[in-house]
């Protein structure tokens, strides 16, 4: 009985296009990390296995496992994340709910948004300067982690900052009307709607902290120990400097050790990862808008 016009039929047929348009390049943007996995397992296969997981390196690190490598890798992002979270939350609270817009705290947006290109590099100098050396930490764990965290703060603060401005006015208005403090309306109205953005923050920087090798090369991880490590001052092995390690430094490594290596590495970040994007899913399937 009622027949589309041709005006719609040509916006569905233009959304349509558009559609596999977008498609077609998410799946270009996305191919290149399958092809890396791929090419990594072909080439790392051969070398995974329960002992390769389990075991320590042994014969100048050309046989064995990588098993404190993984230890302290955990060790690093751990506590990295847990003195970067609340710092950055914290932080980022302040700047959008108690401090006022002026001059002072556009600078420090600034400054906030130019730390976060600043190179890892820097942050590893900085990090031997101020933990290592002035708090005399020594190179331990805990220097690096903090390293990591100082790195991870702009990241961390600028997604908890764009989620807390996302989180309508009218939410802040209703919970203020009926009697809540400025605290209870963030504890319990704008906090809780604004935990998809803030994990995506914290997802950025567990990869960034697992895969960093710069920051933590001067601050903390060694190039090889025949011991787990008992506390934060402590050195530990990284499986990223392990594989910067093994694929440059060691002679006499079997080819398909650094492959394995970056594998393991990639699948751990990729599983941390996907932890945190459910987790995120969720919170966001609780989103009241």
């Amino acid at each position: 009985m009622f027949r589309p016009s041709n005006h719609l039929l040509n916006k569905e047929i233009k959304e349509k296009k558009f559609k596999n348009l977008l498609s077609t390049i998410t799946f270009f943007l996305f191919l290149p990390a399958l092809i890396i996995i791929f090419w990594l397992f072909v080439k790392g296969y051969s070398a995974l296995s329960w002992d390769f997981l389990l075991m320590d390196p042994i014969q100048g690190m050309t046989a064995g496992g990588i098993f404190p490598t993984i230890v302290g890798t955990f060790w690093l992002v751990i506590i990295s994340v847990l003195v970067a979270c609340p710092m950055g939350v914290i932080a980022a609270i302040y700047l959008s709910e108690y401090a006022k817009d002026n001059k002072l705290t556009r600078v420090i947006r600034l400054a906030i948004l130019n730390l976060a290109g600043v190179p890892s590099i820097v942050h590893a100098l900085f990090g031997l300067g101020a933990f290592v050396l002035f708090m005399k930490m020594g190179t331990s764990i805990l220097a690096a982690s903090l390293t990591l965290a100082v790195m991870n703060l702009p990241v961390i603060i600028t997604s908890t900052l764009e989620s807390l401005k996302a989180v309508p006015h009218s939410y802040r208005e209703a919970s203020w009307n009926v009697g809540a403090s400025k605290l209870q309306t963030i504890r319990y109205i704008v906090l809780p709607n604004s935990l998809p953005g803030i994990l995506t923050g914290v997802v950025f920087s567990v990869g960034r902290s697992a895969g960093e090798t710069a920051a933590i090369l001067f601050t903390g991880v060694a190039f090889y120990l025949p011991f787990l490590p008992k506390s934060v001052f402590d050195q530990c092995m990284a499986l990223s400097m392990h594989l910067f390690t093994i694929s440059t430094q060691v002679v006499g490594v079997p080819d398909a050790y650094p492959f394995a290596t970056a594998l393991v590495l990639i699948l751990l970040i990729l599983s941390v990862n996907s932890i945190a994007v459910g987790l995120r899913s969720y919170f966001r399937m609780k989103r009241k808008w």
